[in-house]
């Protein structure tokens, strides 16, 4: 493994290990970003079950956003996961920023969301 992975998988179960510690039972948001697309899921751990999802690569989503990978496009994943969760019952989350720095895309979905109605 590259020094690079090694130290960014630390830093992915370092900020896992935090969460789990904190989230007293509420669902997790878990974030994906890539080049390309930005991704985001609501997860119950107890049960192994992805509660809902929006990314950036769905077909109705697609032709609004001039791109997957800018800071409008995490705000309007944001949004659409905050009202898909919001109908599902989901109010109370914990937000695992997947090893990401909190900052640009990532910090637009996590804004967005709350806007939306999820609440961490």
């Amino acid at each position: 493994m590259a020094k690079n992975s090694v130290v960014t998988a630390r830093r992915v179960h370092r900020v896992r290990r935090a969460l789990k510690a904190a989230a007293n039972g509420r669902l997790r948001l878990s974030v994906h970003r890539s080049g390309l697309h930005i991704y985001a899921q609501v997860i119950d751990d107890t049960k192994g079950v992805t509660v809902c999802s929006a990314s950036s690569l769905e077909k109705d989503l697609r032709g609004t956003l001039k791109t997957g990978a800018n800071v409008e496009a995490a705000k309007t994943i944001g949004k659409v996961l905050a009202e898909r969760a919001v109908a599902k019952g989901v109010k109370q989350v914990v937000f695992d920023r997947g090893g990401y720095l909190y900052h640009g895309r990532v910090k637009a979905l996590a804004d967005a969301a709350r806007e939306g109605g999820l609440e961490f």
